[in-house]
């Protein structure tokens, strides 16, 4: 199973606060840095300050300032940016890093930030409606031939003789994660669309529930269900001891019973069975403290090799 490590600056932290993560994250030996793409602090007991950074500028820079580690946004919301403009932005940061690159995109759900930025928030059918034109857009972008056009006219976007440019590094192109407890419409937009299937802060029973959906999908879609990587995002806390557990529960500002109950919340051991009991591929393991650089030091040195 491959670890990643998945922030949430939205609740504060600096450009150079991930930076140190995602090198801490690199020299540890963690697959990957990822955070979320939200312009807004989500929570009570968070500010915000010192503000918000875009994620697609944040990872750039860190495409820059990383060598090895993959990066990537779990998840960048349709809502946020006009679809050829994404598929550009992230073509360029997958060049700028070397073919390290991922893009997780949803359908948006947090309606205060776009309120506060002045984004339209449709209602919940119209943000899937435009998610799915997004996701062929910006991989219809990305595959489109060198010398040939591509074109596309939808309800929500019109996309008129473009050539495509820039290519990725990657090829075909950079990996297309989509994520979510939909019933219907994720998991055939995951079956056509994703190289990665996440379930996001699910109990074992219910990743198990949300997998075989999806894997009905690609079936039902004419897809090898064994193309489709699989991976669960949680809440993670790990001491040595209830001690130090407690202590990063503080820090993390939510109910320590619920996180206990529903993240991965306990010493390493614990931790790695939680972990083996969802059966995924990968684990995103959010992190809330960007100064707590010895939290990374204890998964890396305890949890990580009793999966790798």
């Amino acid at each position: 199973m491959l670890l990643r490590i998945f922030t949430e600056p939205q609740e504060g932290a600096s450009y150079d606060d991930q930076l140190a993560v995602a090198r801490r994250a690199e020299e540890c030996g963690f697959d990957a840095f990822f955070r979320s793409d939200h312009y807004l602090a989500q929570t009570d007991w968070s500010d915000g300050l010192p503000g918000p950074t875009d994620s697609w500028l944040t990872l750039a820079g860190l495409a820059r300032e990383t060598r090895r580690i993959r990066l990537g946004t779990l998840v960048s919301s349709a809502t946020f940016r006009n679809p050829a403009v994404l598929a550009l932005t992230v073509a360029q940061v997958d060049l700028m890093s070397g073919g390290r690159v991922e893009l997780g995109l949803g359908a948006g759900w947090f309606e205060p930030e776009h309120r506060a930025f002045g984004l339209d928030f449709p209602d919940r059918s119209t943000r899937f409606d435009r998610l799915q034109e997004q996701l062929e857009i910006v991989t219809g972008l990305w595959d489109t031939p060198i010398g040939q056009r591509y074109g596309f006219s939808g309800r929500h976007h019109h996309i008129e003789n473009s050539p495509g440019w820039p290519k990725p590094a990657q090829h075909p192109h950079p990996p297309v994660i989509i994520g979510g407890k939909g019933k219907t419409r994720t998991p055939a937009l995951a079956a056509r669309f994703a190289d990665e299937f996440n379930a996001p802060f699910t109990s074992p029973a219910e990743t198990a529930e949300l997998i075989d959906r999806v894997r009905g999908a690609c079936e039902a879609a004419g897809r090898d269900p064994g193309t489709l990587k699989v991976s669960v995002a949680h809440a993670t806390i790990v001491g040595r001891d209830d001690a130090e557990v407690g202590r990063r529960l503080i820090a993390y500002g939510k109910d320590g019973g619920f996180l206990k109950e529903n993240g991965l919340v306990g010493t390493p051991a614990q931790v790695v069975d939680r972990l083996g009991r969802h059966g995924v591929d990968r684990a995103y393991l959010q992190i809330i403290d960007h100064k707590d650089l010895d939290h990374l030091d204890l998964i890396a040195s305890e949890v990580l090799p009793q999966l790798s």
